[in-house]
């Protein structure tokens, strides 16, 4: 999953960070109101500091409550100022244990500026019953592939809201600082 950032995380120059949220009936893509899952905000370089890019590196995602509505999932991105009508993510952190927290702002749900321009797919969500479900593989690598620089967002989404499902979504990804 690291594979050509190794010599940038071992020689102390970046982060790996994960952060997860619970969200109940997601948001389409399309919205601007609501997005989230986890929401993840490159402000980095607010007031004229430096910044950082962050590369995104993995999700991750769970159902606990089965949707009315199938639809695929996927990873959203877009350029936004700060969002608002934010709630708190349900857990953030450094996965070198110990280390400073993200230079980028993380949110379970948030409203952004306007519309992602990109939606990749990553999986789907059925109207099944969760305890006959066919998802095995909810843990997807990116390997970097997708770069937020400040002033972008990323996000986990469906590609239609997702009515009445309660899922459990990670993100991980990977800050450097901006050239």
């Amino acid at each position: 999953m690291l594979q050509g950032f190794q010599d940038l995380i071992l020689g102390g120059r970046g982060y790996t960070y994960s952060a997860s949220a619970f969200v109940t009936s997601p948001a389409a893509w399309s919205a601007t109101a609501g997005l989230g899952g986890p929401l993840l905000y490159n402000g980095s370089n607010a007031g004229g500091a430096k910044g950082v890019n962050a590369y995104l590196m993995a999700v991750s995602f769970g159902l606990s409550t089965a949707s009315t509505v199938a639809a695929s999932l996927g990873i959203v991105t877009g350029a936004t100022t700060q969002p608002t009508s934010t709630t708190a993510i349900d857990s953030v952190g450094n996965l070198a244990q110990g280390q400073q927290g993200p230079q980028c702002s993380v949110y379970r749900l948030g409203t952004v500026s306007a519309a992602a321009s990109l939606y990749l797919p990553i999986g789907h969500v059925h109207t099944g019953a969760i305890t006959v479900d066919t998802t095995d593989d909810n843990f997807v690598h990116l390997g970097g592939a997708i770069c937020i620089p400040p002033g972008s967002f990323a996000s986990v989404a469906p590609w239609a809201a997702l009515t009445s499902a309660v899922m459990q979504i990670g993100l991980v990804w990977l800050e450097i600082a901006s050239d």
